[in-house]
């Protein structure tokens, strides 16, 4: 047989747009871009960023360093200072591109060049200060690699990078005391290229795998006539952050042995000229593959590949245990339970019929209307009944337990009106996780494609409001609730709405300390109208579809007219007690892979977090956590004749995310040096925020598991 090569014009149709984002988008892994010799390599300056706080400043806002000229490259048609254009998650992770003034050629080393002369004021100065105390590095690019600095591991068998390359140093006086704090005004940058394959590299291109940064302070005592200094690699006298004071009078101290330090003068009179000079160095590598060029960015894989495997294994202990649980509960208790319940006839409309023992000898038949003893009302079709029972006497079958709840465990919840949105943003937050995973699992989003993780997170979020409305409209209709545009305007925004507000707060705090992490106002204004005219509509349809088209599931039984008292409960079943311990086994299933994202996040921002296939494994044992743990809490809350069980699956699947909040607090205290009040405030508001996204995610899992879960015991 042979192929058909045809090409309808659906198909032609369907690849022209495929071809068409593939141009418009950088694809990692696809774009590859070779340099021949003496071809110009446009270097980028981004930000600069520090471990010890949230705030992150673009690198030409910084008043000390050399501002950009404003020259055209003849070559590579770019102007210095141009900022370049960014997506979404670029902007909203801080990053600010511009060109730079830095002249780099494939091949051309260069010994030492200068850049320029910067004189900065007392003020100055002083911010320049408060940049290396905190521990500020900067952030470069070329070729899309960020600039690093390289080191060894502790055996010295294996070479790593450190993204970025620290802006300077602190000392101390052996005569004061006092803290010194020295500029780097001098980088080494040494780019890593390989021969290209293919004809490319037949013609002379080359590709760039390492692009290494080494940063260092000299003095100026050691510049020369051109403002380089004489001897770059051996110069070990820094440049100090220091403006002398001119008040000192040395000469009321001719006569004495003590000379006193000269006072510091950091007024806004005072100034201070910082010389800023650069070397280039290219080197060969062929040990590193241009695809496997981001490998040294990733710190030590194989001990965290171990620890992440750790994890794995603890995870699977638990929803080993659980599952066991799981299955003895449906296998022996329910499983009996609905047999026996289904041999004596079952329930209608919140009767439950129970066999008797057959009336002996000499015994009266109850005429007609009246009360059997037990009181508890027969059905039509007991005598057909009492031919199988045995003549032998036989105990009255003890009713109690969720078989009495048929009347009533489909009864609506207080406030369905709320609990319907909030399943429906989990839902929406459960595809754009699950979207978000699959695409790093395969690669797609990975560190080269910057800023890709969250603009693909917004894109997912938006176009999953269809989701949304669907479930919330159809549990909306299930609660027995009409005005359906209502419940659609609630979901659209009622977790967008909070997620809005609180970042829109935190970006008026931002904003005030100048940083780049503020969102531009304009970026503001596009998100509003991403909600308004996408967004909001696919909510609507959803909602249309789940309400109007689809409408509400069906029960299994009838609602009684007079709901059932509920019995005393037991302590780990009422209020907060049983929602907080039935989250401590979610939160063990995850709280090891938990240190590595926070160690990305908040610890080691010059690392990566790259593991996302632990990540996936981790969270499919999770919700299979989260799953048995609300089947298990839920069968015991209807035990315990309890049919409010609507609102405590849900607190119950997301009870573990109280838990990783405190992880969040105990991990402030105890790993992290965030300094300053801005910095604190954006670290605990981003953690809520992600704790009611994985409290939403989870609870709706918890949720829709409890309701399949009834659904099927009393079906």
């Amino acid at each position: 047989m042979h192929a058909d090569y045809r090409i309808w014009p659906r198909q032609l149709l369907l690849w022209s747009i495929a071809l068409a984002v593939v141009n418009a988008f950088y694809i990692p892994g696809w774009s590859v871009k070779s340099y021949k010799d003496e071809e110009q390599i446009p270097l980028f300056v981004n930000k600069v960023y520090s471990d010890n706080t949230q705030l992150q400043y673009a690198y030409y806002d910084l008043p000390f360093v050399c501002p950009p000229t404003g020259q055209k490259s003849p070559e590579t048609n770019l102007v210095s200072g141009h900022s370049m254009s960014l997506n979404l998650g670029e902007v909203l992770r801080g990053d600010r591109i511009r060109t730079s003034d830095y002249e780099l050629n494939m091949g051309q080393d260069k010994e030492c060049q200068f850049l320029c002369k910067r004189e900065v004021s007392g003020p100055d100065v002083k911010r320049a200060r408060e940049l290396v105390s905190e521990g500020y590095v900067a952030e470069w690019i070329v070729d899309n690699l960020p600039g690093a600095t390289s080191f060894v591991t502790v055996d010295k068998t294996k070479k790593y990078y450190a993204a970025g390359f620290k802006m300077g140093y602190m000392d101390y006086s052996h005569n004061t005391g006092k803290a010194r704090y020295f500029i780097n005004n001098h980088v080494t940058i040494v780019l890593r290229w390989r021969k290209a394959p293919g004809r490319d590299g037949e013609a002379g291109g080359k590709l760039i795998v390492g692009f290494e940064v080494y940063a260092k302070s000299i003095d100026t005592q050691y510049h020369l006539a051109n403002g380089c200094p004489g001897d770059v690699h051996n110069t070990n006298e820094g440049f100090e952050l220091y403006i002398p004071s001119n008040t000192t009078d040395p000469s009321a101290y001719a006569l004495s042995s003590y000379t006193p330090p000269p006072e510091e003068d950091l007024s806004e009179n005072a100034k201070l000229t910082i010389p800023y000079t650069y070397s280039v160095y290219f080197r060969e590598d062929d040990k590193i593959e241009w695809a496997n060029r981001w490998d040294l960015y990733f710190v030590n894989q194989e001990e965290s590949s171990k620890i992440h495997w750790l994890a794995i294994i603890n995870s699977l202990s638990i929803a080993t245990l659980l599952t066991t649980v799981v299955a003895v509960i449906l296998a022996r208790t329910i499983k009996g339970d609905i047999k026996g319940h289904t041999k004596e006839g079952g329930a209608e409309e919140g009767k439950i019929r129970l066999r008797k023992k057959k009336p002996s000898s000499g015994s009266r038949t109850p005429r007609a209307g009246e009360k059997a003893t037990h009181g508890l009302l027969d059905q039509a079709g007991d005598v057909e009944n009492d031919a199988d029972v045995s003549s032998d006497e036989e105990p009255l079958e003890d009713v109690t337990g969720w078989k009495l709840l048929h009347g009533d465990v489909f009864r609506p919840p207080v406030r369905g009106g709320l609990l319907a949105p909030l399943i429906g943003s989990g839902m929406q937050l459960l595809f754009m996780t699950g979207g978000l995973l699959v695409l790093s699992c395969f690669g797609i989003l990975n560190p080269s494609f910057r800023g890709g993780f969250v603009s693909v997170g917004v894109g997912l979020f938006v176009f999953a409001g269809v989701f949304s409305g669907y479930f919330s409209g159809r549990v909306y209709r299930t609660f027995g609730g009409h005005s359906w545009k209502k419940n659609t305007l609630m979901t659209a925004v009622l977790f967008p709405g909070l997620l809005f507000a609180l970042v829109f707060i935190l970006n008026l705090f931002v904003w005030a300390q100048a940083s780049s992490t503020a969102i531009p106002f304009g970026t503001l204004v596009g998100l509003g109208a991403l909600w308004l005219f996408i967004q909001l509509p696919l909510v609507y349809a959803g909602s249309w579809y789940g309400f109007v088209r689809t409408g509400a599931w069906e029960h299994p039984t009838k609602v009684n007219a007079i709901p059932r008292q509920i019995p005393a409960q037991s302590w780990y079943i009422r209020g907060a007690q049983g929602i907080l311990l039935a989250g401590l086994l979610p939160f063990a299933v995850i709280f090891i892979e938990l240190m590595f994202v926070f160690k990305s996040l908040w610890q080691d921002k010059s690392g990566y977090y790259y593991v996302f296939g632990f990540l996936a494994v981790v969270s499919i044992i999770l919700v299979l956590t989260v799953i048995e743990v609300t089947v298990v809490a839920t069968y015991m809350q209807l035990c315990a004749e309890n049919y409010h069980w609507w609102w405590q699956s849900f607190f119950i699947g997301g009870s573990s995310a109280v838990w990783v909040f405190v992880y969040c607090a105990w991990y402030y205290f105890t790993k992290l040096h965030i300094q300053g009040f801005i910095s604190s405030m954006l670290f605990f508001s981003y953690s809520f925020l992600a704790c009611v996204v994985y409290g939403l995610l989870t609870g709706t899992v918890g949720f829709l598991t409890a309701y399949a879960f009834v659904r099927r015991i009393y079906g």
